[in-house]
């Protein structure tokens, strides 16, 4: 079969093995949702929920309200986090910026075509294509597919790019190989195949359900 049959192979394959966590159905704002993703940077998804927990029992996750708090406060509340201080700075800027130039809503970038509204948070401090994408996917409802470290681990033992491939690369390949319709739900599978099965240090070959359609682990199931 061609790759994207055999992508889309893969992604039914993980519907029938995969349950979408909670969370993908949160009613977090943008706002919320780009102050998770800068948490999340370099750290691990249960710290990065304690983080954003503690914050959001100090106050409601505003960029008013993180504009008219200290950065001290910010940083107790991150402290579980890792680079807690940077973090709590780029916040604050965050906050200003959003406040000041977009009148505390980020609406109005996601009403720009998609590159354009790229650019433009690609410019904001702290925001790296990771989560500039994943706030115009979730948020926006924009035809991309961000790449984290699960997905840029699974897409080249799949064979989908070569191990140098870095994330355009990635992110283009993934965009031409699934239905724009299905992005989101590629996205989500893809990380949680990654964290259960495709694991960094010990893949679980044997176990996982595409195995069949993975080169990596028909060669390991090979030489087992």
């Amino acid at each position: 079969m061609d790759e994207k049959e055999r992508a889309r192979k893969i992604l039914s394959v993980l519907r029938e093995n995969f349950t979408l966590p909670r969370w993908v159905s949160s009613n977090r704002t943008p706002f919320e949702t780009l102050v998770v993703t800068v948490i999340s940077q370099n750290t691990s998804d249960r710290n990065t929920a304690r983080a954003f927990e503690n914050l959001s029992k100090r106050f409601m996750v505003t960029p008013e309200n993180l504009l008219n708090v200290s950065v001290e406060e910010i940083e107790d509340a991150l402290r579980v986090a890792g680079l807690y201080r940077n973090k709590a700075r780029i916040l604050k800027k965050l906050a200003e910026i959003v406040v000041e130039k977009f009148g505390g809503s980020l609406e109005s970038i996601f009403r720009l075509p998609l590159e354009e509204a790229r650019k433009i948070l690609l410019a904001l401090p702290g925001v790296g294509p990771k989560t500039a994408d994943v706030l115009l996917l979730f948020c926006a409802k924009k035809p991309t597919f961000p790449i984290d470290t699960h997905i840029n681990r699974v897409s080249k033992r799949l064979g989908f790019v070569d191990g140098k491939a870095g994330y355009e690369e990635i992110r283009q390949k993934l965009q031409k190989l699934f239905d724009a319709k299905d992005y989101f739900s590629a996205h989500i599978l893809l990380i949680l195949l990654g964290r259960r099965f495709c694991k960094a240090r010990q893949p679980l070959c044997h176990e996982c359900p595409i195995n069949a359609l993975c080169p990596m682990g028909e060669e390991r199931l090979k030489n087992a």
